[in-house]
């Protein structure tokens, strides 16, 4: 019995220590665990500060360019310049107006057309209120958004996400949209493996502590890469290198919103595909044809054959941003989509003949 007993006061030796008062105490490893975490906490919470610092500086060296108007509960940042019929451009996910300004889009089609950019959800200086921002969710935004401009009618051009925005707005708001054109978009369900890999900013709690924290840095080392695989097989433009803000991409609100888009975009699509038919206004359908962010076969192409009446636009040699790459070609199927639509408009409700007329 002693022998067994000492071997059981020696064995919890191991585990418990005691001091001259025969008090037990934790053994000298046990600390280890709490000053890991505190380590991990120390951390996370100087890389929260490295990252508001960064994002407060971007803010400094990128300030708004536009006007702010308040729709539905969200604050949405503007530019509109030039006269004529409205325009509006959608831009694509992780994006924001400076995408369609520093191509020349902008001013170029200012010289015909009343030019209107509103940043989605989130992106650049826009807000994005915790809610299900799916497409037909932000068409509506749009829609009412122009309204508020006093746009009764408008031609409306959407880039890779932002097509699919475009497209809800034409099969939502028939009589709105005056001519559609769809940049490069993600039309139908089919797999997407970054959908794991950016999607979990998006979740909630978890995905806060991500985008403060981790997101903004690894993002930052990812960037040159991203831009490669998105201009590929054309090089990523000089005008676009300079001028593009980087530095507020790796905002965590924005990080956010795009990580949402992400998560949201194969079960839109599956939602949306059902309804293409629908769309009554003009379509003029523009992809590259070295696309490496969306397959044009199973998307562009597919909807161009969805769609009776709609015309295909392939560019060779050009990848995801052909408006960047070659903003002659997605400018010259604006104008196309818009003569669609003047044409559409020669039989007058009342019966007589008006002219169309070319830009």
């Amino acid at each position: 019995m002693n022998r067994t007993r000492g071997k059981t006061a020696h064995g919890m030796r191991g585990s418990r220590e005691h001091d001259r008062a025969g008090r037990s105490r934790p053994a000298s490893g046990s600390w280890l665990a709490p000053a890991l975490i505190g380590g991990v906490a120390a951390a996370l919470g100087a890389t929260a500060l490295y990252v508001h610092r960064r994002s407060k500086e971007a803010e400094r060296l990128h300030p708004p360019i536009g006007r702010f108007i308040d729709v539905n509960g969200v604050r949405l940042h503007y530019i509109e310049r030039g006269q004529g019929e409205p325009l509006a451009l959608i831009h694509g996910n992780g994006s924001f107006m400076q995408d369609f300004l520093i191509c020349g889009m902008v001013d170029e089609l200012a010289k015909r057309y009343r030019v209107i950019v509103i940043e989605r959800p989130g992106f650049g200086y826009s807000s994005r209120p915790r809610r299900l921002w799916t497409p037909q969710a932000q068409a509506k935004l749009m829609h009412d958004a122009l309204q508020r401009l006093g746009v009764e009618r408008a031609h409306v051009l959407g880039h890779s996400w932002g097509a699919m925005v475009a497209a809800a707005l034409a099969v939502d708001f028939p009589t709105f949209v005056e001519s559609l054109v769809l940049e490069s978009g993600y039309f139908y369900p089919t797999p997407r493996a970054d959908v794991l890999l950016v999607s979990p900013p998006a979740v909630p709690v978890v995905g806060d502590v991500i985008r403060h924290t981790i997101a903004p840095v690894t993002s930052s080392l990812m960037l040159p890469q991203i831009f490669d695989k998105i201009f590929d097989p054309a090089p990523v433009p000089e005008h676009f290198a300079r001028h593009f803000p980087r530095e507020l991409v790796l905002r965590p609100s924005h990080l956010r919103a795009a990580s949402e888009d992400v998560a949201l975009m194969i079960p839109s699509a599956a939602k949306l595909q059902h309804r293409y038919h629908e769309i009554t206004a003009p379509l003029v359908i523009v992809a590259g044809a070295g696309d490496r962010i969306v397959d044009i076969e199973r998307h562009s192409e597919r909807l161009h054959h969805d769609v009776p009446g709609s015309e295909f636009v392939e560019m060779p040699g050009i990848g995801h941003m052909g408006h960047q790459s070659a903003p002659d070609l997605v400018i010259e199927a604006v104008e196309r989509a818009v003569h669609r639509a003047r044409r559409s408009r020669v039989a007058a409700p009342t019966g007589e003949t008006v002219e169309a007329r070319w830009p």
